[in-house]
Formats: C-alpha cells, structure tokens, sequence
C-alpha cells in the first residue's frame, strides 16, 4: 500500500509504517513547507494514501470537493506514547487498509471510522 505523510505526522509512526512494509512518502522529508492542495495534489497523482492529523483536509475534501484516493486523519491524543500510536496506525493499516481507498477515515483510540 502506498502512502503519503503529512508533514504532522510524526517520524516514528513514519518510520513504524515503513518498518510494517508500507510505502510511506514523507512530505517532512521530500517537500517540506508543501502547501495542503499540493499535499493532496501529489496524492492523488501518485494514487497514494494521504495520511494527516491535519483537520483542513476535510474541509478540502466536504467544502471545496477536491478529488482524493483516501484520507486517514490520525486524531490521538498528543499524551498517548509514541509507539503505541504506532501499533494503532500500523494495525488499522493492515486490518482496513483496503477499505481506506477511496474514503475519509478517521482513527483515533477507540475507533475507526470510515465514510465513503
């Protein structure tokens, strides 16, 4: 599965998403500073994921109807560790990964939410 990073998201849960054989593209280290449409733009160009903690992306996505092959929005909490947030992502990952094409998801601690 091939995805792309927000510049928010942070480097570890990149890293563990790499390490779990995803294809991760990592806006912080590619093109730092890109604007959001850009974000969403090269996503979709490249039939890429897009995952964010970026709530804008919804109003890209509802408000403006901007074309898009997925958007996870990632909504833990800023206190819960590190790795944790890592086995969460990376699980939702492999178990939903397939139903994420195509939709707005939302994951945080106690669930996923996925509206097509």
């Amino acid at each position: 599965m091939k995805i792309v990073a927000d510049e928010g998201i942070e480097a570890r849960l990149v890293l563990g998403l790499r390490e779990t054989g995803f294809d991760v593209l990592y806006i912080a280290e590619e093109m730092p500073s890109l604007p959001d449409e850009g974000v969403l733009d090269l996503s979709l160009r490249e039939n890429r994921l897009l995952l964010t903690r970026d709530k804008d992306f919804g109003d890209l996505v509802y408000r403006d109807r901007k074309k898009h092959n997925g958007i996870v929005l990632v909504r833990l909490k800023d206190t819960m560790p590190t790795l944790e947030k890592v086995k969460i992502v990376c699980d939702a990952f492999r178990q939903h990964g397939t139903g994420f094409q195509g939709a707005f998801t939302v994951i945080d601690e106690n669930y996923i939410r996925i509206r097509n």
